[in-house]
């Protein structure tokens, strides 16, 4: 009896597919949104929250924080052959405003003090810089796997509600709740994963983003140093700034 009465349904269901085929897809979006009932609701505070991440760590990390890194050490390396630290930090400043820049630009304003204070400085650089690249972008994860169980659970809602549809309804109303029940547990689970893959995908992505601006953080701050310990002796120091004599 359960298995023919699953039959019609699937055929309703077909039926009613190809109506809705007239009414376009925004109107068909918003018919499985309505009938997959209360479990609809969690799911789209999740998609709410994912879309929010996403706008601002990709705004964050793929407009503000970013900059060509093989550009900027190009121009700051012939400043710093020549020896001229006042016009490597002129240099440094006028570049648009990054963590990157930022912990060069430490290291940079220390340069007479001595290379400890120049690493002592990008270290401390880096430790506040790459908080602003990492933030909330963890949170997508989370949102992916929240997204997942709200549409477990308005699966299992719908499931429960076929279970008792056949034990203890009328057998005239038991078609219509069965039908009821099971499109509420299809449209959780769909849209339960249509919001959490992309909230996953999203988080690789946006982390190995972050990855990368970390690592050119690193790579450029060793190398910073590596050129300041090598031209150190061509430094024309500003006349306002300590030496490391004077510091002692």
């Amino acid at each position: 009896m359960l298995i023919h009465e699953l039959a019609n349904f699937v055929l309703t269901q077909a039926a009613a597919a190809d109506a809705a085929a007239d009414t376009g897809f925004l109107g068909t979006i918003a018919k499985r949104y309505n009938d997959g009932g209360w479990g609809m609701y969690p799911i789209t505070i999740c998609c709410i929250f994912f879309l929010a991440i996403v706008i601002d760590r990709s705004v964050t990390l793929f407009a503000k924080a970013s900059i060509n890194k093989d550009a900027f050490m190009r121009g700051l390396k012939k400043h710093i052959y020549a020896g001229d630290l006042e016009k490597a930090i002129s240099y440094t400043a006028g570049q648009k405003a990054t963590p990157l820049t930022a912990v060069i630009k430490a290291g940079l304003m220390n340069v007479p003090k001595g290379e400890g204070e120049v690493q002592a400085a990008m270290d401390e650089a880096t430790l506040r810089e790459n908080p602003k690249l990492e933030r909330r972008t963890g949170y997508l994860a989370m949102v992916g796997n929240a997204a997942m169980l709200c549409g477990l659970l308005g699966t299992v809602s719908g499931l429960i509600q076929c279970f008792e549809a056949v034990a203890h309804v009328n057998p005239a109303d038991k078609a219509t709740i069965l039908s009821n029940g099971i499109s509420e547990a299809m449209n959780c689970t769909a849209f339960g994963l249509i919001t959490a893959i992309p909230a996953l995908i999203a988080f690789s992505l946006l982390m190995g983003r972050t990855q990368h601006m970390l690592d050119d953080i690193n790579e450029s701050s060793v190398g910073v140093l590596n050129l300041i310990i090598a031209n150190r002796e061509k430094f024309k120091m500003p006349a306002n700034m300590p030496t490391e004599g004077d510091e002692a």
